[in-house]
């Protein structure tokens, strides 16, 4: 898929003086193909494993902010939540529990490995008053807000 209808006389056409255009498009061409064949995909590899990071739904109501984060196969023992100012930091290891040595795999959508997520927080959340459980794969982490920082809502005065 061409982004650009681009006729230029990059190195394909036998030119020399747009090569880095070129270049440049044919890079962008291939990571725009890669995206829409597969959008949800990590790319990257780290020492040999693929990285990945968990799926997460933030919420928040006028006493508290939740975060959920889709981590299945994790043992509870291998995560660490944190508050850091104003970041919650999700971080584990996902382990592989079983290796079969005689199977070789061609096409592998498991991730197993390391992973951390940064979420940006509200105003408000007070990082003494977290909560976290992890039931069913989904960890679920409940961050109470202090009284009194709900936003406040100004009227409009009219004329």
């Amino acid at each position: 898929m061409s982004l650009i209808p681009w006729r230029g006389k990059g190195k394909e056409n036998g030119g020399t003086a747009l090569a880095p255009l070129s270049e440049f498009r044919t890079e962008m061409n291939r990571l725009f193909d890669s995206f829409f064949r597969d959008p949800f995909a990590t790319m990257g590899e780290s020492g040999g494993m693929m990285t990945w990071s968990p799926s997460l739904d933030v919420a928040e109501t006028d006493t508290e902010v939740t975060v959920r984060a889709e981590i299945p196969g994790a043992d509870p023992k291998d995560l660490d939540i944190s508050v850091d100012g104003n970041r919650l930091v999700i971080s584990g290891e996902k382990k592989e529990t079983s290796e079969k040595k005689e199977q070789s795999f061609y096409h592998r959508e498991t991730y197993y490995g390391r992973f951390s997520r940064q979420i940006e927080l509200p105003q408000g959340v007070d990082p003494e008053k977290v909560d976290a459980e992890y039931k069913g794969g989904v960890l679920t982490v409940h961050m109470k807000k202090i009284p009194g920082a709900a936003a406040k809502k100004i009227p409009v005065k009219t004329a």
